[in-house]
């Protein structure tokens, strides 16, 4: 279950004119529980006009900065979004739950030079991974980051301010769809700007490890180049900020029975049954147990469990490894019971 604690938003920043970054106070008995890694994540939860409202944002700061930041920008009918970007202000308080997620940088075990490529806010997490590897390490960091304009670009002064710290480090690529600017790449991150970037400007630099962060389009496309291009997949980290449906979002093929279902969180156990037809957290949700959850459209992992007896399918998965699923974890927004018993367990994750 996720530990929701109430924090106070210490400071408010205009990042560009459809975006800002909230900086949490973290009280001092709750520092060791807000430590993160760079890359991760922190779950928000407030009540906005009678509803519970839930989502994920990266960090954008490095841990050594001793600051919990992230970056919302506001998208169209973004419940949550809207409410940051217009409503939202110093002094105001909202549930955080603990740092989370698998998209990380560890700076005593990383792997070589990194190259990090990013599109709109999917900067957040690559922000806080490559002032990590810049602080804490001696690797050579290649930024390629994509948006529309300058103006849309969030943190584009500070990363610009980073490169001139750390010149011969640090090298950035900048890349803009609606503006021709001198020295950037005029159009999206696609195969051609992967190419240019690491085998042409950057080719004097051998890359370990690559993260990526951004729409699913830009996450396969950079994903399918580095492939062709030699790169171990083990090697490439990603994190989706968008998840576009496909044709074979909806063919898996969802059962019309029913299930007896055993729970297991935080040292309790819950029986119920369930129809097929409905994902295992939202049946858990019915039944008043407080499962953890955030986006309930498989792209966080934070209501991710070990299916320890039974069977069950999952609509999506865009996170899980092929390794961890032989493991039997799930992402219970996305999966499904096809068997007559199942044991989800939380806490063995």
């Amino acid at each position: 279950m996720a530990n929701f604690h109430r924090l106070s938003v210490k400071d408010i920043t205009r990042e560009t004119s459809k975006a800002v970054s909230l900086t949490f106070e973290v009280p001092t008995n709750l520092k060791t529980e807000f430590k993160f890694k760079a890359g991760q994540y922190i779950t928000l939860k407030c009540d906005i006009d009678g509803e519970e409202v839930r989502r994920d944002y990266s960090l954008c700061a490095a841990p050594l900065e001793n600051e919990l930041k992230v970056a919302v920008k506001e998208v169209e009918d973004g419940t949550f979004s809207k409410y940051a970007n217009t409503v939202l202000k110093p002094g105001d308080d909202l549930e955080v739950a603990p740092p989370n997620g698998r998209f990380i940088f560890d700076p005593e075990t990383n792997k070589g030079n990194i190259a990090l490529f990013a599109a709109g806010s999917g900067i957040t997490p690559v922000l806080g991974i490559l002032k990590c590897a810049l602080e804490q390490t001696d690797k050579q960091v290649v930024l390629i980051y994509g948006n529309k304009s300058q103006s849309d670009a969030m943190f584009l002064d500070e990363i610009l301010q980073l490169r001139g710290d750390y010149k011969g480090r640090f090298h950035v690529q900048l890349v803009f769809s609606q503006e021709d600017v001198e020295d950037a790449v005029f159009g999206r991150i696609e195969k051609s700007t992967v190419n240019f970037a690491l085998k042409n400007k950057f080719k004097n630099i051998s890359v370990g490890t690559y993260y990526l962060c951004g729409p699913e389009p830009m996450i396969h496309t950079v994903k399918d180049v580095l492939v062709e291009n030699g790169a171990d997949e083990s090697d490439i980290k990603f994190e989706l900020f968008q998840v576009t449906a496909t044709a074979d979002d909806n063919t898996t093929e969802i059962a019309n029975g029913n299930t007896e279902v055993t729970v297991i969180l935080d040292d309790e156990t819950f029986k119920f049954q369930m129809s097929q037809e409905s994902s295992i957290l939202d049946a858990a949700l019915e039944e008043d147990i407080d499962a953890p959850y955030s986006c309930q459209g498989g792209i966080c992992s934070t209501c991710l469990a070990k299916l320890t007896e039974g069977k069950a399918t999952m609509r999506q998965n865009n996170i899980l490894t092929d390794s961890e699923l032989e493991e039997g974890l799930i992402l219970t927004c996305q999966a499904h019971p096809t068997t007559p018993k199942i044991v989800v367990d939380y806490d063995d994750v």
